[in-house]
């Protein structure tokens, strides 16, 4: 019996030097990697627009030590007709601009279809990976959270729509079965980025105002509601994840008691929860009864959050 061969994607990455350690962590919960990086190879597909961070993914149909042993695979793909274009894909080994054009004319002259560089009905992507080429379709990321920073309630100390998704993915990688839950919604940010992705998330807030406010955001961009005025002391448990911002704002942070309430009911609520602090609160996680796993610093000029990923 013949096996199929086992799938493979290249997926690129961009960031700030502030937020790699925010790459790094939702690259460690997907790839098992390390240190943030420029670009992973890896049978784990994902739709790139996921992340904040991911520019592409290459779905590898074949590679070769040599741009030519390339082009002459590519010339036994027939396009039927329909329109491409291929790109250089600075992963491993970026090139300059001459030299991208020169090997995206060497590769797609060999594929039997229609160029066209600005709608191509279908794109492919050519990259360098240490000592090998690698080919393939080329996906591009949406970037999703960007439309939804602007919205009717915004609030100033509100997570970004960016690192509202990347925590979303560190919290819940693979939503296939996963109920979450933000006991702390406030404006809704993390709950529309989490809807956005097909996940299934409801969130709860004590205040009137932020509900309203949460509500009104996920009317706005087509989301249903999934918001509850209930204080999440009073919730019981039953989810798989819990995304757990504590509150505070510019003018009182919440006591060590208060803190140690809210980690609490967390732990009960989520086999697995994610906090994000304004604060390195690791001892007051740890008297909750919870386990730190993992965790990195988000930071924005002076001001850093302190994101803690923690199980039951």
């Amino acid at each position: 019996m013949m096996l199929e061969p086992q799938a493979r994607y290249v997926y690129t990455f961009a960031y700030h030097e502030d937020e790699a350690s925010l790459c790094a962590l939702e690259q460690r919960v997907w790839f098992g990697v390390q240190d943030a990086s420029p670009w992973i190879e890896s049978e784990l597909g994902l739709d790139p627009s996921r992340s904040p961070f991911m520019k592409q993914r290459l779905d590898v149909m074949f590679e070769g030590a040599e741009v030519e042993e390339v082009a002459e695979r590519a010339s036994g793909i027939d396009l039927n007709g329909d329109t491409f274009k291929v790109i250089y894909v600075p992963a491993d080994e970026p090139a300059a601009y001459e030299e991208r054009r020169a090997l995206e004319r060497q590769v797609g002259a060999r594929l039997r279809g229609k160029a066209e560089m600005r709608t191509p009905k279908r794109t492919f992507g050519l990259a360098k990976l240490k000592h090998r080429w690698v080919f393939g379709e080329l996906s591009e990321n949406a970037a999703v959270w960007l439309r939804h920073k602007d919205r009717p309630r915004p609030y100033s100390t509100a997570l970004s729509t960016r690192v509202a998704r990347a925590i979303v993915n560190i919290a819940v990688p693979q939503p296939a079965g996963v109920r979450a839950v933000d006991p702390c919604c406030g404006i809704g940010t993390v709950l529309i980025e989490a809807l956005s992705m097909g996940m299934d998330i409801e969130g709860f807030d004590v205040n009137p105002l932020a509900v309203r406010g949460a509500r009104e955001n996920l009317r706005h961009f087509g989301y249903p509601d999934v918001v509850k005025l209930r204080d999440m002391r009073e919730v019981e448990g039953g989810y798989d994840t819990a995304i757990l911002d504590l509150p505070y704002n510019l003018c009182s942070k919440l006591s060590e008691d208060e803190q140690l309430d809210l980690l609490r009911s967390a732990r009960r609520m989520a086999q697995r929860v994610v906090v994000i602090a304004i604060d390195p609160i690791e001892p007051s996680i740890r008297l909750a009864g919870l386990t730190i796993t993992d965790g990195c610093i988000v930071k924005k000029g002076s001001f850093a959050r302190y994101v803690t990923v923690c199980e039951r």
